[in-house]
């Protein structure tokens, strides 16, 4: 049995998009891990405040947010130090025009002891944020509350809402921009296959990923159980919400744009097949203009309102200037999706379709050269919103990750200009291979059929020659023992050269004997092609040999196509400029890959601006602060057993509460090593404090203790490090630290 592999080029395609595709799956990995803590919602106070003691019980909590919220009756649990719960179970709104605050309020007369609070609340741009702490009334008590770790927004739901956010951005940008560069750049592309199945993929991927981001909204905001997808109920409410609303326009939209696929690739490609020669051209021309007017302008309202959905539920809709930002936010989705999904859909034109004609490509380039000058003004004023200060593109993980985004444009940009060079130097197409490509390939199909069928039959009637040769031959040798001669042939017909040919059996050499030696009557017809009826109708050859095997002739089909389609890529490998474009478009798409994954990754990340408002509401502290605070601190004092690691642990790392400071020092091989001095000490730049020295006591060899360590406010201080190992080698490091309220 003969198998073929993948096909050369194709397989070319598929390595290179593999990479593309672990280069994301890199990004992905290296961005999930830190995922659930991309909240856009930030806490930045409340009251009590975390880890406080009062003197007396309070009458409410109240916390405090960057942005706005969407909280329910459950959103605030108070617990007692015995875990149960002490709230009135009725939210507060205590919220003002530029403060959102939330609060549940407190029974009087609360026993004294530790009391934990929970939360859990939806920021405005669809992000699930949840978080706990603890404040004491008269004095803290032994036991607290045990609440599990809350990861709003993560675990296998999380991860699987993540999966449908990243594959319907991908299904967004195949579907416009395929359909785009058909209506815009390449009208006949709406008869390649290949093109066909691109922008429908495009489609499927987006309906399919909506119905699932609908049906996980519940338990990715919730209780992130897989289990409550099914709960009709949690489904209600999701509808009901900003998010759920969108998602549902979403699918209507989509609606929409399956009749605008229909029509694509139905009508809209019909009046794109080659006329006849008494076809009407002029009633042609006028059809092709009116369906791409209507299927531009209808094109251009239903991606405008996908990209729209988006806007309305994600960064654009909150925050600064929303009226100005989602509008500049769908302009900014639609260059990218026709960017990249033209550039999707040129790729599968340049390697599976007909030869690509040069205006179609040079249309695809002026419209990608447009996207990208759209791409970077609308760009260029997100960053200014969702940044705010050139220190944080460096200093938080939004400006990081919007510097790789740059990065990659810029290197997309410069693949495309030799994109364009390759491009300027194309011929034209000549007008004989640009045919219909499904009349092409039914000719190609109908052309192996006929091969196949011919070269089967053709082995048949061979082998059956032989076999009747040596029956025939066979027959005589046997003749001859017995002594008699063989039998005189028919009276109506001369015999062969080789004996007598039976009525029924395999001919000789010089073909069958007629019975009779009448001709036909005129009302009978002969069979042709060699061919007579069976009983059955079915028909076999005169000659009586079996009709060509389905089997044999199928597999010499595949091998007549594998011999086809090499000749093929050898003709287009002579081409040296189509075989350069085809490589650079292949590279620009791959980079458009990872690009598009970063983009994603930004959606879900908390902008550097709200975690700048969050340091300057909360003197500094970010999500770090307020636990237990460890360093770890290399040293070499450049004497001898001058190298070694001190490991410091500050808990519980507040400000206003006694700390414990614990140091372990340690030689290179990781064992517990003494020195002659050990001094820690804290300075607080920002607001002037100290440096506040510390006092610790030698408990253990290579350990150090110290008590009672107090910080008065919270921020960004700088713990000192003096380490002696000898009476002249000494070394001094410095390490931040942040210390929560």
């Amino acid at each position: 049995m003969v198998t073929t592999g993948l096909r050369p080029r194709r397989s070319a395609v598929l390595r290179l998009l593999v990479v593309a595709l672990a280069l994301a799956g890199t990004l992905i990995g290296a961005l999930g891990g830190a995922a659930p803590a991309s909240a856009h919602a930030a806490l930045t106070g409340s009251t009590p405040a975390q880890g406080s003691v009062v003197d007396r019980a309070p009458e409410q909590v109240t916390l405090t947010f960057s942005e706005g919220v969407a909280m329910g009756d459950d959103s605030i649990r108070v617990l007692d130090p015995q875990g149960k719960r002490v709230d009135d179970k009725k939210l507060r709104n205590l919220s003002s025009d530029r403060v959102v605050k939330y609060g549940a309020g407190l029974p009087p007369g609360l026993r004294d002891g530790t009391y934990t609070v929970a939360w859990q609340a939806v920021s405005a741009d669809s992000h699930p944020v949840a978080g706990a702490f603890t404040f004491s009334v008269g004095a803290p008590s032994k036991t607290t509350a045990p609440v599990a770790q809350q990861e709003a927004g993560g675990g296998l739901v999380g991860a699987l809402y993540g999966i449908a956010r990243y594959l319907a951005y991908a299904g967004f940008v195949l579907l416009v921009g395929g359909a785009a560069f058909v209506v815009a750049c390449r009208p006949t592309a709406a008869l390649v296959r290949s093109v066909q199945r691109l922008v429908v993929y495009g489609w499927a991927l987006l309906a399919g990923t909506t119905v699932a981001m609908l049906l996980l909204r519940s338990p990715y905001t919730g209780s992130g159980d897989l289990a409550d997808v099914f709960d009709l109920g949690g489904l209600q409410q999701v509808l009901i919400t900003k998010p759920g609303a969108a998602l549902i326009s979403r699918l209507l939209l989509l609606a929409a744009a399956a009749l605008f696929v229909a029509v694509l690739f139905g009508a809209y490609a019909r009046a794109h097949e080659p006329a006849g020669a008494d076809a009407d051209s002029e009633e042609q021309a006028r059809r092709r203009k009116d369906l791409t007017f209507g299927l531009g302008f209808g094109g251009v309202i239903v991606a405008t309102g996908l990209a729209a959905t988006w806007a309305m539920a994600e960064h654009a809709s909150t925050g600064l200037q929303p009226t100005v930002a989602m509008p500049v936010d769908v302009l900014h989705l639609l260059a990218v999706a026709v960017w990249l999904g033209g550039l999707a859909a040129l790729v599968v034109s340049l390697y599976w379709g007909p030869p690509v004609e040069r205006t179609a490509v040079r249309r695809f380039s002026r419209l990608a050269f447009g996207s990208v000058v759209v791409l970077v003004a609308t760009g260029l004023y997100q960053s200014w919103r969702q940044v705010g200060t050139w220190q944080a593109l460096t200093d938080t993980t939004y400006g990081r990750l919007l510097l790789v985004k740059v990065a990659l444009v810029v290197v997309l940009v410069g693949i495309a200009w030799m994109s364009r060079q390759w491009t300027g130097r194309l011929a034209e197409v000549p007008a004989a291979e640009l045919r219909a490509p499904e009349e092409a390939e039914k000719e190609t199909e109908q052309g192996t059929e006929q091969e196949a069928g011919k070269e089967a039959g053709k082995e048949d009637r061979q082998e059956a020659a032989k076999e009747a040769e040596k029956v025939t031959v066979g027959a005589s040798a046997a003749a001859a023992t017995a002594g008699t001669a063989p039998s005189p042939a028919p009276e109506s017909g001369p015999a062969s050269k080789t004996g007598p040919a039976p009525e029924s059996g395999p001919a000789s050499k010089t073909g069958p004997a007629p019975e009779s030696g009448a001709s036909p009557a005129p009302d009978e017809t002969p069979a042709t092609n060699g061919t007579t009826p069976t009983a059955d109708g079915a028909a076999s050859p005169a000659d009586g040999t079996p009709a060509p095997d389905p089997a044999r002739a199928a597999q010499l089909a595949r091998q007549q196509a594998a011999l086809r389609t090499a000749r093929t890529k050898r003709r287009r490998d002579a081409d040296p400029e189509r075989l350069g474009l085809r490589r650079s478009v292949l590279a620009e798409a791959s980079v458009a890959v990872v690009l598009l994954v970063v983009t994603t990754a930004l959606t879900a990340t908390e902008p550097a601006r709200t975690e700048a408002a969050v340091k300057a509401t909360s003197g500094g502290q970010s999500a770090e602060a307020g636990r237990p605070q460890v360093l770890t601190i290399p040293f070499d004092t450049g004497g001898p057993r001058g190298k070694g690691t001190a490991r410091v642990r500050l808990a519980p790392g507040r400000s206003g509460s006694a700390n414990t400071l614990q140091l372990r020092i340690s030689d290179p091989a990781g064992k517990p090593m003494d020195v002659p001095e050990a001094k820690v000490s804290f300075t607080e730049k920002a607001k002037k404090l100290g440096p506040l020295s510390v006092t610790t006591r030698h408990t253990g060899k290579g350990q150090w203790q110290a008590s009672g360590v107090q910080l008065p406010v919270p921020g960004k201080w700088q713990l000192s490090l003096v380490v002696r190992t000898s009476d002249i080698d000494q070394v001094t490091e410095i390490k931040n630290v942040k210390i929560g309220s």
